[in-house]
């Protein structure tokens, strides 16, 4: 199963109710149409919007850093047993199919970003 991109959907679902009332401004001045009219043209309005939304949603390299986060691991780089983090795909960097997943504690994770950032991972 692919993961979820949890900001991406989000994004999705927030577009998704700003939509709403949009729409409806644009009905309401076109109410002076037929409905089927008044819709057409709304739906065609809202093509021209959100079409635009959605592309920079779903395409976006800004929203691509997924992360892993696990309970309880053992740190790779200090040993210490603590919350585990790992990046698993970011613009340049995809680790989606590590056969050895290496998680890291809150600590050893941000020097670990820090290191990716400075070889032009963008986090």
């Amino acid at each position: 199963m692919e993961k979820i991109n949890f900001k991406r959907y989000g994004l999705y679902l927030i577009r998704w109710q700003l939509s709403t009332p949009i729409l409806a401004g644009v009905l309401y001045v076109l109410s002076m149409l037929d409905k089927l009219t008044a819709t057409v043209v709304a739906n065609l309005i809202g093509g021209l919007i959100f079409f635009w939304v959605d592309k920079f949603i779903f395409t976006s390299h800004l929203l691509t850093a997924q992360w892993e986060i696990k309970d309880e691991v053992f740190c790779v780089d200090c040993g210490k047993k603590a919350r585990g983090y790992r990046l698993v795909k970011a613009k340049g960097y995809d680790k989606t199919s590590d056969p050895r997943p290496q998680f890291r504690c809150e600590e050893c994770s941000a020097k670990k970003t820090e290191e990716l950032r400075k070889r032009g991972i963008e986090i």
